[in-house]
């Protein structure tokens, strides 16, 4: 499907929040995929330290821990990038 530009009259300032939407769209499936396969990585930790007998508390309590670290920064960062984007975006516009 061709979309001619004659047939679409954007302005610069719809075309920069189309682009921020995009871009804003593209960061979330990042951060929903790398905390999926945080969490992913994390149950087979688990999985594997059951099957192996070595599960102690302690282990358990740190991988959890590492988790929610990963996630925390993930979510941060995500917020810090949007946040810069919505920035830039009100000085260019």
């Amino acid at each position: 499907m061709v979309i001619s530009v004659e047939h679409l009259p954007l302005t610069f300032g719809q075309v920069v929040v189309v682009i921020v939407v995009i871009v804003v769209i593209v960061v979330v499936v990042v951060v929903v995929v790398v905390v999926v396969v945080v969490v992913v990585v994390a149950v087979v930790l688990v999985v594997v330290l059951v099957i192996i007998e070595i599960v102690i508390v302690i282990e358990v309590v740190v991988v959890v821990v590492v988790v929610l670290v990963v996630v925390v920064v993930v979510v941060v960062v995500t917020l810090v990038v949007v946040d810069v984007v919505v920035l830039l975006v009100v000085l260019v516009v």
